[in-house]
Formats: structure tokens, sequence, C-alpha cells
């Protein structure tokens, strides 16, 4: 967990600099790179805890959009 809280920290410094708020070279290669870190360690996070990810990430999709769906349709209404 500690070294994806790493990843994380390194992932928000490579964002930075793809908005150029901060100096960095190859920052495609590294976002990559560093997006490839983090989705590993989910997995692996997800396999040791028993978590069912497919199931979970679908789950969690279909509240998203049905949330998405009910702001809009409010915003339309207003």
């Amino acid at each position: 967990m500690a070294g994806f809280v790493g990843d994380v920290g390194d992932l928000s410094k490579i964002i930075m600099a793809k908005h150029g708020l901060r100096d960095m070279d190859d920052i495609d290669d590294k976002l990559a790179h560093e997006l490839s870190d983090c989705l590993w360690s989910v997995l692996v996070l997800a396999a040791k805890y028993d978590v069912d990810l497919a199931s979970a990430f679908m789950e969690t999709m279909d509240r998203l959009e049905a949330s998405i769906v009910k702001e809009l349709h409010i915003l339309q209404t207003t």
C-alpha cells in the first residue's frame, strides 16, 4: 500500500508537469509508466483482499452513470 501511495504521488507530479506546472522530461512516457504502476498496485490489492474488481468496477460505473443522468435531467428541467 505504501508503494501505491508513493506511485500516486509520482503520478500527481507528472500530471502537474503535463499541465506546465512542473519541469519534467519525457512526460508522456513517465505518465504511461506511472499509470501502469498504479494499476498494478490496484490489481494486487484487489487480489490480496479478495475483491472482485471487475464486478465492483461495473457496479460503481452504473452508480456514477445513474447519478450523472439524474443530474443532467435536473439541469435540463431548471
